[in-house]
């Protein structure tokens, strides 16, 4: 008990900077982190254009948030918070004579349009001094002449949210960035950027953002639940500003990223092929059939089916252990990647999966299911964050042509469908199914079309095939590029599909057959943004059977990859 009270405790000490900041922590900053812009700095090819054109907005950036923090001050009448705004202003003052004296040093001169702000940067920082002259979302909440010193209090706040960000979401994407600099680098090797990543990655930049926080701590003590979710919106606006300026940024030179500008899909393809089961659901589609299975069942015949299932789920983690138990992964390292030997393996998976499948069929416990029911258990089907609304994003973007295909081994496509709901019926779903009769009640038998990785690999490549036809109408001098294919999967029965693929993501890390199986015929698993970095830099290719399988811990990482921040 004494320790939960430490940590309830703990949660209310925490100020409201490092909450705004946790729920941006991943998303946004992976969003910045895939922008074009910062893909090429971290390469070290980033045109000098565009770094000069970003070093002098950021310049016309720092202008404004002294002025912001002058408005502030004069706002302030107690001696106190007047000191603590006009130190931090001095700490901005004292970044802008940094720049001015030292970007040269860098070797990268002032460019002549210095004293014009672009349009993001305009955008950023109007929004920037009206939040400092108590105006939010355009109205005139308070006017400091008038204001009390409790509302002087929350104009500070309110500026300071708009300020956090900028600090803080430079400093993190510095550090961030600065281990990609050496990606397939020589050690003595330098990087053209180097020197500013590590200005912005110092001890005094991390020391100046974590005092913007606390100084935003201090002020919104004494605000209420109402000022507060105020703080939070100024945050949030802030936030996303700061990326779209990083989205923003122009480009003079080719990017690798977002995937689906790059590959110009007005002349081209992406199809996108998705597992379901673990990538896009919490928990395996099949839990739920399960306990929907287990909860139908009443006569006293049927009392020992959950012993059944469990029985035949130990029987399948044996075998998948046994599997794996002889595999020599000492070497993994060194050898080549051996797509033959992959398939031999994983021929054991499809014996283990198909086996698992005809003990559940033959235990009789899909008999007597409702296809409503099954429809119901699919739209309670928990996904990861951010799953849906990739999908969202991708099919209501009508000028895109990105085709997507969810490829699964789950027992019922009726489930998955109902997961996805109406909205997204434009995707295109592969999967086993239960057969019904005539009043839509399930037989128990079950229509094994996606048992094993074999089956899955078969349907990516009828869709391949289908795509290849589909595209010989077309006439040979429109100028199609290259069919382009991406694959997100996440456990072993995917993995052929995965390798097969132009792009192979594996998402998250709970699979450790996936890795086990790959390790040993010569797989290798990559962070998604370092393979970006590599092939921005040119030192790796986006190609089928690579032998490279990139991994992702979120859904924001794949968002950010194919459609970018917007």
């Amino acid at each position: 008990m004494a320790e939960e009270e430490e940590e309830e405790e703990e949660e209310e000490e925490e100020g409201i900077a490092s909450r705004c900041w946790k729920k941006h922590e991943k998303e946004s900053v992976v969003d910045a982190l895939f922008t074009p812009f910062f893909v090429c700095l971290a390469a070290g090819n980033l045109n000098p254009m565009s770094f000069r054109h970003f070093i002098s907005q950021n310049l016309h950036f720092l202008k404004a948030i002294v002025k912001a923090y002058d408005k502030v001050e004069e706002c302030a009448d107690d001696d106190d918070d007047k000191k603590l705004i006009h130190d931090l202003s001095e700490c901005i003052v004292k970044m802008i004579q940094t720049y001015q004296t030292t970007v040269e040093k860098w070797g990268f001169g002032m460019p002549k349009s210095e004293g014009v702000p672009d349009s993001m940067a305009t955008k950023y920082n109007q929004f920037l001094l009206r939040t400092a002259s108590g105006i939010v979302d355009g109205e005139q909440v308070i006017p400091c002449e008038t204001a009390t010193p409790f509302e002087k209090t929350k104009v500070a706040a309110c500026a300071l949210a708009a300020i956090a960000p900028f600090m803080r979401l430079y400093a993190h994407l510095s550090h961030r960035i600065i281990p990609l600099t050496q990606l397939d680098r020589d050690s003595t090797s330098d990087h053209i950027y180097k020197k500013w990543l590590q200005y912005y990655s110092s001890q005094e930049i991390q020391a100046l953002a974590k005092k913007t926080e606390d100084v935003l701590d201090k002020f919104s003590v004494s605000l209420t639940e109402e000022d507060l979710t105020i703080i939070a919106k100024l945050y949030d606006q802030a936030m996303k500003l700061q990326v779209e300026f990083f989205a923003s940024q122009p480009k003079f030179q080719r990017n690798v990223v977002p995937l689906s500008s790059v590959q110009d899909l007005s002349k081209s393809k992406l199809t996108i092929f998705s597992a379901f089961g673990s990538t896009c659901s919490v928990f395996h589609p099949h839990v739920a059939l399960i306990r929907m299975a287990i909860h139908s069942k009443t006569s006293p015949a049927d009392l020992n089916l959950k012993e059944k299932l469990r029985d035949i789920a130990r029987r399948r983690k044996e075998a998948y252990k046994k599997c794996t138990a002889n595999l020599d992964l000492s070497v993994m390292q060194e050898i080549e990647f051996d797509y033959e030997s992959l398939c031999a393996v994983l021929e054991q998976v499809e014996m283990i999966e198909k086996r698992a499948n005809a003990n559940v069929e033959a235990s009789g416990a899909f008999k007597d299911l409702s296809l409503d029911g099954i429809k119901e258990a699919g739209q309670n089907l928990v996904l990861h964050n951010g799953c849906r609304e990739f999908f969202q994003k991708v099919v209501t973007k009508k000028d895109l042509s990105i085709d997507v295909h969810v490829i699964t081994n789950c027992w019922s496509g009726n489930l998955i469908r109902s997961a996805f709901s109406s909205d997204l019926q434009a995707l295109n779903i592969h999967s086993n199914e239960l057969v019904y009769n005539d009043e839509s009640v399930t037989t128990g038998e079950i229509v094994k079309r996606l048992e094993s990785p074999l089956d899955k690999l078969q349907a990516f490549r009828n869709v391949v095939e289908g795509h290849k036809s589909s595209s010989s109408c077309c006439s040979r001098d429109q100028g199609h590029n290259k069919h382009l294919k991406l694959c997100i999967g996440g456990s072993s029965v995917d993995l052929l599909c995965l390798v097969e693929a132009d792009i192979g993501i594996v998402f998250g890390s709970k699979s450790e057959t996936l890795r086990k199986l790959g390790n040993h015929c010569g797989v290798k698993f990559v962070p998604l943004l370092h393979g970006v970095v590599k092939n921005q830099r040119g030192v790796a290719k986006w190609k089928p059977k690579s032998g490279f399988l990139y991994t992702v811990d979120s859904w924001a990482e794949i968002q950010a990859f194919i459609l970018g921040c917007n």
